[in-house]
């Protein structure tokens, strides 16, 4: 599924189960919380901090499936046409950042 049918998903979502969109700062919040818990999962799984007993059964790939489902909420009642934006962004960093990278002696 691409990004434009993903919006669209997710808002007949909204229309049909979730009475309307919480207004944008409720999202924004609710965006801040989903990209802590995926933060949790990282640091405990792929970091140095130990993985609590409650936190090993955690699916990382659900929160960040949370993470894409507020970000979808926040460009449909914002009016972005986050498919737009993305390839926009996609292009900008190709021609922007090629060489930057390629030449980074870090990155060998």
């Amino acid at each position: 599924m691409d990004i434009q049918n993903a919006q669209l998903e997710v808002d007949n979502w909204i229309k049909n189960h979730g009475v309307r969109y919480f207004n944008e700062l409720t999202n924004m919040a609710q965006l801040t919380e989903e990209v802590g818990e995926v933060a949790r999962i990282i640091a405990r799984r792929y970091g140095e901090q130990s993985e609590k007993e409650s936190d090993k059964n955690k699916d990382l790939g659900e929160e960040l499936a949370d993470v894409v489902f507020v970000v979808l909420c926040l460009a449909n009642q914002t009016g972005i046409n986050l498919q737009e934006a993305f390839d926009k962004k996609l292009d900008l960093k190709t021609n922007r950042d090629h060489d930057r990278h390629q030449n980074n002696e870090k990155l060998k």
